[in-house]
């Protein structure tokens, strides 16, 4: 139930940065942002741990930091994967997108996670 909440909370955060960033982050719609969520649940299962251990001596060098740059590039192959109905103009703004959802991420989860 809580992977289905995720999900649904990701797809509204693209719908509202999609309208913010305008020209730079384009999502086809509500239908569009669900699938590319999915996609990007997927990816953080199965390739950002990967990532994470290939890239651990950077990430500990930058203290953690550099995971907003595997975020920005798992975000960049659910827009491979998603085709024309989700795009992202380029790594930067994959990169703002990632920290402004990581933010979010972490106030949603702060405010209604009491377990």
């Amino acid at each position: 139930m809580k992977w289905l909440v995720g999900i649904l909370i990701n797809a509204v955060l693209f719908i509202a940065l999609g309208g913010f960033f305008g020209d730079s982050f384009y999502l086809s719609g509500f239908g569009a942002a669900v699938i590319a969520s999915v996609v990007l649940s997927i990816l953080n299962i199965l390739v950002r741990p990967i990532l994470i251990i290939l890239t651990l001596p950077i990430t500990f060098l930058t203290l953690g930091l550099f995971l907003f740059v595997i975020n920005a590039v798992t975000l960049l192959i659910t827009d491979g994967i998603m085709g024309s109905s989700f795009e992202l103009a380029g790594f930067g703004t994959a990169f703002i997108v990632s920290i402004i959802m990581s933010i979010a991420n972490i106030i949603i989860q702060s405010t209604f996670a009491k377990d």
